[in-house]
């Protein structure tokens, strides 16, 4: 009997977007508002990073709590900043923070998940298992908080705090995907053939994941954004500069005196920013599910 060596190109690559993805995607009108709504304001803050916007937003330029005209759009705070200016540099702040924290926390919980995955019922799995409950077992924004005060006097000790806790989740989704794939036959396959270990699981396995890391991208890039607005509320968050969280914690001293302004502009801001990337997680989580195959 003659075997014949199947090339391990010809093997689905299960994570890989295909013509009907693309397909789900394109007639899917609220991902496409949503994925608008996400450009936009990167365009944004691409403004903003390149100096072309949100440059005055600590200059005093007028009255203190000017009314909305052609000179303040959104109007003025107490001490006379324009509220319009702090309001666009705050959306870089935002993509810094959201992009810093998805990046790491993704990468970390992608690698830690599919070696755990790959090495599932060791006691090494098992311990990983451990850790992930602990942190998960811990009231998250308490846990946050707690690393975020501990560090203080870092300036990255708001971002190091959440990608202490966001890569959890990822790991998780990670590991089980995994566990799943590596009894998949172009997995065995590659093994037989005596690929190593390590460029079977980086090469043929971790891939296949794609559509979980991105979805966990999107999804810790949204969870980001408010954590950072919750702890630049309560004092923890950004220090030397603005953003969404520190414009709400200013107007509740501005709300008592009959100003509005900042409260509208922050928070009107922040839900269109987390309107259209709910929208466009949604968007992709329906498009790569494979019980829309079947449909």
């Amino acid at each position: 009997m003659t075997t014949v060596a199947v090339p391990l190109d010809d093997y689905p690559r299960l994570g890989q977007p295909s013509g009907r993805v693309w397909q789900r995607l394109r007639h899917n009108r609220a991902g496409l508002f949503g994925f608008a709504v996400v450009v936009f304001f990167g365009l944004i803050a691409t403004g903003v990073a390149s100096g072309l916007l949100g440059q005055e937003w600590a200059t005093v330029t007028g009255e203190p709590w000017e009314p909305a005209g052609a000179d303040h759009w959104f109007g003025t705070n107490l001490l006379g900043q324009d509220i319009f200016h702090r309001t666009v540099h705050s959306v870089r702040v935002a993509f810094e923070i959201g992009l810093t924290v998805a990046l790491f926390s993704t990468a970390a919980g992608a690698l830690t998940g599919a070696w755990s995955g790959w090495h599932a019922d060791t006691w090494a799995d098992g311990l990983l298992v451990f850790i992930t409950g602990v942190l998960d077992s811990i009231p998250f924004y308490l846990f946050v908080a707690a690393v975020a005060f501990a560090l203080k006097g870092s300036p990255w000790s708001m971002q190091i705090a959440m990608v202490a806790t966001f890569w959890t989740t990822t790991s998780r989704l990670i590991r089980a995907e995994v566990m799943r794939l590596k009894s998949r036959d172009f997995v065995q396959v590659a093994l037989a053939m005596g690929l190593p270990t390590r460029t079977v699981l980086l090469r043929h396995v971790l891939p296949n994941t794609g559509h979980i890391v991105l979805a966990q991208s999107a999804i810790v890039f949204v969870a980001a954004i408010k954590t950072e607005v919750i702890l630049s509320f309560l004092g923890l968050g950004v220090h030397d500069g603005v953003s969404w969280g520190i414009m709400l914690a200013e107007s509740t001293q501005e709300i008592l005196a009959g100003q509005f302004n900042g409260l509208l502009a922050s928070s009107a801001a922040l839900f269109l920013l987390l309107l259209g990337f709910n929208l466009m997680i949604d968007a992709l989580q329906d498009a790569f599910d494979p019980r829309q195959e079947a449909a």
